[in-house]
Formats: C-alpha cells, structure tokens, sequence
C-alpha cells in the first residue's frame, strides 16, 4: 500500500500563505474543527500550522492576545518545513511520521500535492484488521520458519474459509509469528480451529464479533 491510497487531495485542503496573520490560520482550525493546517505558497508546500504551535508562541510571548494573533504571520509560528511524503512512499512511513501530529503533507519536487492525516490512517488500520466488518477473530502464533503462511493457506483453502482480513507480527526476538486472521462467521470454526492446532499453530484468543 502506498501514500496515495490515501492522499486528501489539495483541491480538497484548507491551506494558510506564510504571509497570512495568525489570526487567519486560527479562525480556519476552529471553523473547519481541525488541528492543523499545510502552509502553502502558490504550488509550494512552506510547513504546518498548528493550534498547539499557535499557542505555544502566545505562551512565550510579552504581547496581549488579540495583538499577538494578528500581528504575528503564519511563517513565524509554522513547523515541519522538512516533514512530508513523497506520493510514491510506503503507507508504513505516514504512520511514523503521523505519530505527533494531526497531518502530514505530500509533496512532489516541493510542490504540495495534499495531505494525509491520522484520521485516515486510523480508518486504513481498522479496515486492514477487518474492523469494519463482522467475523470472527483468530489469534494464533507459531514458530517463524519457512512455508507457514503457505500451510496456513492450505487450512484456509480445505475449510472453504472466507477471509475478511489477515495480519501477521513477527516477533523476531522470540523467533515467533502471531498472526491474526479474521474470517466469516460459519458453523465450522471448532474444526477448523482444531486443523490449525495440528499443523502447530497455537491458538491464543478466539473473537465473535
């Protein structure tokens, strides 16, 4: 999965100008209920704006707070100007990047292409764990060698089971894959579960839901 798969395109982004007073930026968050905001210069992504960095900046500041929020520009307060995705990025690294902030901006060659934020990632996350959708849960684990997930194939394949989602965690400092596999609710699950524990899966938690 790449970051495109989840890109909210610029079109569809409230952005702020470096020039703009802070005032504006903060009257966009509170407006649109959001947490921040891509800095934007023609086609140029110039950082992010937050309500915490807004703050933050009041905070330290000598200046009243209906002076400090007009008098003070958006660039003076922005962050991030070095933190973005290229469009071509693994889904893996926006959740990194996304782990302190609300947003984080796609660029290609400096140009801003839009955003991807936590929000979205979290849905990305409840539909790779098949959340969205009923089933029952099966975590197991086993030992980490060579051909498991083909021989977990071939016991989902024998019991006709429909595959809602399946992800796997290697532990590797145990030498241990859990692996959690979600299927669609059948009278069969004891028999298949029962299969899976002779192949040498260790079955840890079983979830209707």
């Amino acid at each position: 999965m790449f970051v495109k798969s989840a890109l909210v395109k610029k079109e569809r982004c409230f952005t702020v100008h470096p020039e703009d007073a802070m005032e504006k930026g903060l009257e966009l968050l509170e407006r649109h209920s959001i947490d921040a905001l891509p800095v934007v210069d023609g086609d140029q992504f110039k950082g992010i704006f937050t309500w915490y960095h807004a703050y933050r900046a009041f905070f330290y500041s000598d200046s009243p707070k209906d002076e400090f929020i007009r008098s003070t520009k958006v660039k003076d307060i922005m962050v991030n100007q070095d933190v973005f995705l290229n469009i071509d990025d693994v889904y893996e690294k926006a959740l990194v990047e996304l782990r302190d902030f609300p947003i984080i901006s796609v660029v290609d060659e400096g140009k801003f292409l839009g955003i991807v934020t936590r929000f979205d990632v979290v849905n990305q996350l409840q539909s790779a764990f098949g959340m969205q959708k009923s089933g029952v849960r099966i975590t197991v684990t086993s030992v980490e060698s060579e051909g498991r997930i083909g021989r977990l194939g071939e016991i989902i394949e024998k019991h006709k089971e429909s595959v809602v989602s399946l992800v796997t965690f290697d532990e590797t400092d145990k030498m241990v894959r859990r692996i959690v596999l979600k299927v669609k609710k059948k009278n069969n699950i004891d028999k298949f579960t029962k299969d899976l524990e002779k192949s040498g899966f260790r079955i840890l938690d079983i979830t209707e839901d």
